[in-house]
């Protein structure tokens, strides 16, 4: 079964930098674009980066483009979001994304937080 599991979260300075992991397995990975998104309480599910199957085309919300890069390892079945220049309106759920056979998968989420 298509499972994906994010870690990499955790409690950084304004300003700072993270990078996010997500591992996927259960699927053929390279054949499908992934996704970043974000959730903050009581908000909608926001897209933060997507990611071409191949890695080739990216692209990225226009609140964290210039500050985040989204990368993948079809080696290691792995997608990345890597977070630089932090700001504390980034605190919020990052959940790893893979749309297939038109269902959306999703991990369990990690949660970020921006504060001084």
């Amino acid at each position: 079964q298509v499972q994906l599991v994010e870690s990499g979260g955790g409690l950084v300075q304004p300003g700072g930098s993270l990078t996010l992991s997500c591992a996927a397995s259960g699927f053929t990975f390279s054949s499908y674009a992934m996704r970043w998104y974000r959730q903050v309480p009581g908000k909608e599910r926001e897209l933060v980066a997507r990611i071409s199957s191949a890695g080739t085309i990216t692209n990225y919300a226009d609140s964290v483009k210039g500050r985040f890069t989204i990368s993948r390892d079809n080696a290691k079945n792995t997608v990345y979001l890597r977070m630089n220049s932090l700001k504390p309106e980034d605190t919020a759920v990052y959940y790893c994304n893979a749309y297939i056979s038109s269902y959306n998968y999703w991990g369990q989420g990690t949660q970020v937080t921006v504060s001084s």
